[in-house]
């Protein structure tokens, strides 16, 4: 049976009156997101947790930023994360025709426990 995971965020499943229930490739992206957009300091009990990448919006869209984000993100994926996923590439790009308000950023990583390739995109706005 294909290991299933509490989906996030939490929320009680109308059928069942359960917990909600996820793919583990569902909950290991939904945990992605969650390193991504929790800014540091936004979680009482372990501030050092998360990216924080909505705060980049702020800065000047550059190669400099780009690569900053894309340090930032391997570093978090690797530290919180590392016990589940391979992180294989990170890439970080502006918006779609160059909008600089926006931040693409594409995830490539394996599944560590089923060692399945996986893809993620976030489009940070």
């Amino acid at each position: 049976m294909p290991r299933t995971d509490i989906a996030f965020p939490f929320r009680i499943d109308p059928g069942s009156g359960a917990a909600a229930q996820a793919t583990y490739a569902a909950h290991v992206e939904q945990m992605i997101w969650q390193v991504l957009m929790t800014a540091p300091g936004e979680r009482v009990c372990l501030p050092e947790f998360g990216c924080g990448l909505r705060r980049l919006l702020f800065a000047p869209n550059s190669d400099a930023l780009q690569a900053t984000a894309r340090l930032i993100i391997l570093q978090n994926l690797n530290r919180w994360l590392g016990d589940q996923i391979a992180v294989q590439t990170v890439t970080v790009s502006s918006g779609p025709g160059g909008d600089y308000s926006t931040l693409d950023v594409l995830i490539e990583y394996t599944l560590l426990e089923t060692q399945s390739p996986q893809l993620t995109q976030i489009q940070v706005t």
